[in-house]
């Protein structure tokens, strides 16, 4: 679909940035409940990529990357068990709220691009 009027397809992707800090000592914790969300939430349908990813210079600092297919993604996302697990069992290792941000694939934009597989598949 064409809605910028130039022919770029519009990008119905949802791609979120989270921006964590945990307290020190807890990132192992964190990691090992991150990758489990994780994992789970690649399997979810419309689900493209979910990356965890720590700060190289900063090992207290994490961005998660959620990649959706549509705008409805993010909302499924926060219904499912993994993620209410994951809320509970890392609200307590956060040294700070954390921070999202959304933004728009320039490229690549097509989703097939986007989506990750798990080892194995």
């Amino acid at each position: 679909k064409d809605d910028s009027g130039d022919g770029t397809p519009e990008d119905t992707k949802v791609i979120t940035h989270v921006y964590v800090t945990v307290k020190p000592g807890a990132e192992d914790e964190f990691i090992q409940c991150s990758i489990a969300n994780a994992a789970s939430s690649v399997l979810e349908p419309g689900n493209l990529r979910f990356d965890v990813l720590q700060n190289a210079g900063d090992p207290c600092k994490f961005v998660l990357v959620g990649v959706y297919a549509t705008r409805d993604g993010p909302a499924a996302h926060k219904n499912t068990p993994h993620y209410t697990i994951w809320r509970r069992e890392v609200e307590e290792l956060m040294a700070a709220p954390r921070e999202a941000r959304r933004y728009v694939a320039k490229f690549p934009v097509a989703p097939a691009a986007w989506k990750m597989t798990l080892s194995g598949e």
